[in-house]
């Protein structure tokens, strides 16, 4: 992991000198070449202590970086630039086919003449293995992430359920049936996150503070597997429940700029949620559709289809002006994103509702 972390800090170093300097830009072969030269050097000759796969696979990665980065400026999207890695922070390697060995249910690396002391958390489909990310979290948790290639059926049977979700932040998620799922109360959590902090910053001495700085990291974790637990088993039983999942295309990044409601938005994880949503979608052949996020869902009435000119947020229940029906907020929302999902599955196309715009996102509204 060290050697991991000074090859990609050196060569970001190298690459933001050079160009700063001279204007000019250092390639993937070019990194690669002076690696073999950096191996050399008697200052870092211990870099030939671990597998050349590794730092071979950490200088791609760099590059896949600034790849990404230079492609979200095209796209004017919100990717930052590379950043230098910490070794507090989660420190992690990748191994190829070739860099490592699988025999008898066990993982032996280059330069290690044992094989890992894994506890495995499930049974490999196949040995089949393309590559193991072998990461080290802040609180000091190894893990083994291992890619297989599975060619199995997970393909769940057709049923005719159509559900649309709200997602709030009182009530994690809303749904079309009137249901409203809760999220974990981690106030607690972030309490005791809170007095930890506290006296991790008042520590005093290398030992103390790495000490205090495990335990923050620990309630960290802690705090993140409530949240990513809760989200996974939601999220499997909307997907074995529902054929058609609809919801909003919220503007996260948008909405955590209020500094009212930042820290409640970014404690929901959404974005975690919708992802878990579309991946196991794709995996169990369900469709998840994403409405356009200037959709009006919450002031439109689900009886007669008339569209409120004002709704505030402080408004938790309304009354249509043109039929009288009462609504709760969150419900009718879920219920025009539902009606919206039904039309979209009959049809195949969008609706245009009275605001002008296409409710379904242009690029992937069904995934």
């Amino acid at each position: 992991m060290g050697c991991s972390r000074f090859v990609y800090n050196h060569f970001l170093a190298l690459r933001i000198k050079e160009y700063t300097t001279n204007k000019t830009s250092i390639s993937y072969k070019q990194t690669s070449s002076l690696l073999t030269e950096l191996k050399k050097q008697e200052e870092t000759k211990w870099l030939n202590d671990v597998s050349a796969v590794a730092l071979q696979q950490t200088l791609q990665n760099l590059q896949e970086a600034y790849n990404n980065f230079f492609k979200g400026l095209k796209k004017k999207q919100r990717v930052g630039f590379p950043r230098f890695k910490k070794k507090s922070n989660k420190n992690s390697i990748r191994l190829t086919k070739g860099a490592f060995r699988y025999k008898n249910n066990q993982i032996f690396i280059p330069k290690s003449k044992t094989p890992l002391n894994i506890r495995w958390s499930r049974q490999l489909p196949n040995e089949n293995i393309s590559s193991i990310t072998i990461s080290l979290t802040p609180s000091g948790k190894w893990f083994v992430s291992i890619l297989v290639l599975d060619e199995n059926d997970y393909t769940l049977p057709l049923c005719d359920k159509v559900l649309g979700i709200d997602l709030g932040i009182e009530t994690f998620a809303t749904f079309s049936s009137g249901e409203k799922v809760k999220m974990p109360d981690l106030k607690p959590h972030y309490e005791k996150l809170k007095k930890l902090q506290k006296k991790h910053s008042r520590k005093k001495g290398v030992k103390n503070k790495e000490k205090a700085r495990i335990k923050v990291a620990r309630q960290y974790e802690k705090i993140s597997n409530i949240r990513q637990d809760f989200h996974h088993k939601l999220s499997t039983r909307i997907i074995n429940e529902n054929q058609v999942i609809v919801l909003e295309d919220l503007n996260v990044s948008g909405m955590v700029r209020n500094r009212k409601l930042a820290r409640a938005i970014s404690q929901q994880g959404w974005s975690q949620f919708v992802t878990f949503l579309k991946y196991k979608g794709t995996l169990y052949g369900r469709e998840v559709i994403q409405v356009d996020r200037f959709y009006p869902s919450s002031k439109t009435c689900s009886s007669c289809g008339s569209i409120q000119t004002s709704l505030p947020l402080n408004i938790r229940e309304w009354t249509c002006d043109a039929c009288g029906t009462t609504h709760d907020r969150d419900i009718n929302a879920a219920k025009n994103l539902m009606a919206l999902g039904t039309s979209v599955t009959a049809f195949g196309g969008g609706v245009r509702p009275a605001c002008g715009r296409s409710p379904l996102k242009k690029e992937t509204a069904i995934l």
